[in-house]
Protein backbone atom coordinates (compact mmCIF):
# COMPACT_ATOMS: atom_id res chain seq x y z
CA UNK A 1 0.00 0.00 0.00
CA UNK A 2 1.19 3.50 -0.79
CA UNK A 3 1.78 6.26 1.73
CA UNK A 4 -0.01 9.57 2.18
CA UNK A 5 2.43 12.36 3.06
CA UNK A 6 0.62 15.20 4.85
CA UNK A 7 2.54 18.49 4.80
CA UNK A 8 1.52 20.51 7.86
CA UNK A 9 2.77 23.78 9.29
CA UNK A 10 1.85 27.27 10.32
CA UNK A 11 1.01 29.95 7.75
CA UNK A 12 4.12 31.04 5.88
CA UNK A 13 6.15 27.95 6.81
CA UNK A 14 6.68 27.05 3.15
CA UNK A 15 4.15 24.25 2.62
CA UNK A 16 3.03 25.47 -0.81
CA UNK A 17 6.60 26.12 -1.96
CA UNK A 18 7.80 22.68 -0.85
CA UNK A 19 4.71 20.98 -2.31
CA UNK A 20 5.27 22.57 -5.72
CA UNK A 21 9.00 21.79 -5.67
CA UNK A 22 8.33 18.14 -4.80
CA UNK A 23 5.81 17.74 -7.61
CA UNK A 24 8.07 19.53 -10.10
CA UNK A 25 10.92 17.14 -9.31
CA UNK A 26 8.91 13.94 -9.02
CA UNK A 27 6.26 13.98 -11.72
CA UNK A 28 4.22 10.81 -11.54
CA UNK A 29 5.89 9.43 -8.41
CA UNK A 30 3.66 11.32 -6.02
CA UNK A 31 0.00 11.87 -6.66
CA UNK A 32 -1.29 15.21 -5.38
CA UNK A 33 -4.44 15.18 -3.29
CA UNK A 34 -6.24 18.39 -4.25
CA UNK A 35 -8.35 19.71 -1.37
CA UNK A 36 -11.59 21.62 -1.81
CA UNK A 37 -12.53 25.00 -0.39
CA UNK A 38 -15.47 27.37 -0.25
CA UNK A 39 -13.22 30.42 0.05
CA UNK A 40 -12.72 32.82 -2.86
CA UNK A 41 -9.96 32.05 -5.33
CA UNK A 42 -6.76 34.08 -4.81
CA UNK A 43 -4.83 35.72 -7.61
CA UNK A 44 -2.83 33.15 -9.54
CA UNK A 45 -4.75 30.12 -8.26
CA UNK A 46 -6.28 27.65 -10.68
CA UNK A 47 -9.40 25.59 -9.97
CA UNK A 48 -8.43 21.90 -9.88
CA UNK A 49 -4.72 22.63 -9.45
CA UNK A 50 -4.52 24.55 -6.19
CA UNK A 51 -7.98 23.65 -4.83
CA UNK A 52 -11.35 22.63 -6.11
CA UNK A 53 -13.39 25.76 -5.43
CA UNK A 54 -16.92 24.74 -4.46
CA UNK A 55 -20.08 26.33 -3.14
CA UNK A 56 -21.57 25.71 0.31
CA UNK A 57 -24.39 23.77 -1.39
CA UNK A 58 -21.90 21.47 -3.15
CA UNK A 59 -20.14 20.85 0.19
CA UNK A 60 -23.43 19.97 1.92
CA UNK A 61 -24.24 17.51 -0.88
CA UNK A 62 -20.86 15.78 -0.57
CA UNK A 63 -21.27 15.56 3.21
CA UNK A 64 -24.76 14.09 2.86
CA UNK A 65 -23.30 11.36 0.62
CA UNK A 66 -20.45 10.59 3.08
CA UNK A 67 -17.83 11.86 0.63
CA UNK A 68 -15.82 14.10 3.00
CA UNK A 69 -12.75 12.67 4.79
CA UNK A 70 -11.84 15.78 6.74
CA UNK A 71 -13.14 19.32 7.05
CA UNK A 72 -11.88 22.55 8.65
CA UNK A 73 -13.86 25.72 9.10
CA UNK A 74 -12.38 29.15 9.64
CA UNK A 75 -14.31 32.21 10.74
CA UNK A 76 -12.44 34.85 8.78
CA UNK A 77 -12.92 38.58 8.51
CA UNK A 78 -14.58 37.80 5.13
CA UNK A 79 -16.95 35.16 6.52
CA UNK A 80 -16.85 31.38 6.99
CA UNK A 81 -14.32 29.53 4.83
CA UNK A 82 -14.34 25.74 4.70
CA UNK A 83 -11.52 23.50 3.51
CA UNK A 84 -12.06 19.76 3.05
CA UNK A 85 -10.87 16.63 1.30
CA UNK A 86 -13.15 14.41 -0.74
CA UNK A 87 -13.08 10.69 -0.06
CA UNK A 88 -10.83 8.68 -2.41
CA UNK A 89 -9.29 5.21 -2.61
CA UNK A 90 -5.59 4.46 -2.33
CA UNK A 91 -4.17 2.93 -5.48
CA UNK A 92 -1.58 0.19 -5.17
CA UNK A 93 1.96 1.36 -5.87
CA UNK A 94 1.21 5.08 -5.60
CA UNK A 95 2.24 7.54 -2.91
CA UNK A 96 0.21 10.67 -2.25
CA UNK A 97 0.94 14.16 -0.99
CA UNK A 98 -1.38 16.79 0.47
CA UNK A 99 -1.15 20.07 2.35
CA UNK A 100 -3.38 19.94 5.42
CA UNK A 101 -3.61 20.76 9.13
CA UNK A 102 -2.83 18.66 12.19
CA UNK A 103 -6.53 17.83 12.47
CA UNK A 104 -6.60 17.00 8.77
CA UNK A 105 -3.64 14.63 9.15
CA UNK A 106 -5.40 12.97 12.11
CA UNK A 107 -8.51 12.51 9.90
CA UNK A 108 -6.37 10.88 7.20
CA UNK A 109 -4.99 8.52 9.87
CA UNK A 110 -8.54 7.62 10.95
CA UNK A 111 -9.58 7.04 7.33
CA UNK A 112 -6.52 5.10 6.11
CA UNK A 113 -4.64 3.93 9.24
CA UNK A 114 -1.33 4.90 10.84
CA UNK A 115 0.64 2.61 8.54
CA UNK A 116 -0.44 4.63 5.48
CA UNK A 117 -0.13 8.24 6.71
CA UNK A 118 3.08 10.21 7.27
CA UNK A 119 2.62 13.74 8.66
CA UNK A 120 5.55 16.07 7.93
CA UNK A 121 5.74 19.33 9.94
CA UNK A 122 7.54 22.35 8.47
CA UNK A 123 9.09 24.24 11.37
CA UNK A 124 10.10 27.89 11.03
CA UNK A 125 10.91 30.66 13.55
CA UNK A 126 7.95 33.00 14.04
CA UNK A 127 9.75 36.17 12.89
CA UNK A 128 10.83 34.60 9.61
CA UNK A 129 7.35 33.17 9.14
CA UNK A 130 5.71 36.58 9.71
CA UNK A 131 8.01 38.20 7.13
CA UNK A 132 7.08 35.51 4.58
CA UNK A 133 3.36 36.04 5.27
CA UNK A 134 3.70 39.80 4.83
CA UNK A 135 5.68 39.39 1.61
CA UNK A 136 3.02 37.05 0.20
CA UNK A 137 0.19 39.40 1.19
CA UNK A 138 2.00 42.42 -0.27
CA UNK A 139 1.95 40.70 -3.68
CA UNK A 140 -1.87 40.46 -3.71
CA UNK A 141 -3.80 43.10 -5.63
CA UNK A 142 -6.02 43.54 -2.55
CA UNK A 143 -3.94 42.62 0.50
CA UNK A 144 -5.97 41.41 3.49
CA UNK A 145 -3.75 42.10 6.49
CA UNK A 146 -6.55 41.52 8.99
CA UNK A 147 -6.98 37.94 7.73
CA UNK A 148 -3.21 37.45 7.71
CA UNK A 149 -3.10 38.48 11.38
CA UNK A 150 -6.03 36.22 12.28
CA UNK A 151 -4.34 33.20 10.66
CA UNK A 152 -0.98 34.02 12.19
CA UNK A 153 -2.41 34.23 15.71
CA UNK A 154 -4.67 31.18 15.29
CA UNK A 155 -1.61 29.10 14.35
CA UNK A 156 -0.22 29.53 17.88
CA UNK A 157 -3.05 27.43 19.29
CA UNK A 158 -3.49 25.15 16.29
CA UNK A 159 0.18 24.09 16.39
CA UNK A 160 0.75 24.12 20.15
CA UNK A 161 3.47 21.68 21.26
CA UNK A 162 0.95 19.37 22.93
CA UNK A 163 -1.04 19.14 19.68
CA UNK A 164 2.10 18.32 17.70
CA UNK A 165 2.93 15.61 20.26
CA UNK A 166 -0.47 13.93 19.71
CA UNK A 167 0.24 13.15 16.06
CA UNK A 168 1.95 9.80 15.68
CA UNK A 169 4.73 9.37 13.11
CA UNK A 170 5.24 13.15 12.90
CA UNK A 171 8.43 14.04 11.06
CA UNK A 172 9.92 17.56 11.20
CA UNK A 173 11.69 19.66 8.60
CA UNK A 174 13.58 22.83 9.48
CA UNK A 175 12.16 25.19 6.85
CA UNK A 176 14.34 28.19 7.76
CA UNK A 177 16.92 27.53 5.04
CA UNK A 178 16.71 27.72 1.28
CA UNK A 179 14.12 25.92 -0.80
CA UNK A 180 16.85 23.50 -1.90
CA UNK A 181 17.73 22.69 1.73
CA UNK A 182 14.07 22.12 2.57
CA UNK A 183 13.62 19.86 -0.47
CA UNK A 184 16.76 17.91 0.52
CA UNK A 185 15.31 17.38 4.01
CA UNK A 186 12.07 16.17 2.42
CA UNK A 187 14.00 13.79 0.15
CA UNK A 188 15.69 12.21 3.19
CA UNK A 189 12.30 11.59 4.81
CA UNK A 190 10.79 10.22 1.60
CA UNK A 191 13.72 7.83 1.02
CA UNK A 192 13.40 6.47 4.57
CA UNK A 193 9.80 5.47 3.89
Amino acid sequence: MGKIFCLVGKSGSGKDTLYKAILDRRPGRLTPIIPCTTRPMREGEVNGRDYFFVTEAELRGLEARGQVIEKREYHTVQGLWTYFTRRFSLMEGLDYIVITTLEGAASFIRAFGEQAVRPVYLDLPDGQRLRRCLDREDRQSRPDYAELCRRYLADEGDFAPEKLAELKNLRRIDASGTVEETVAAWERIYREE
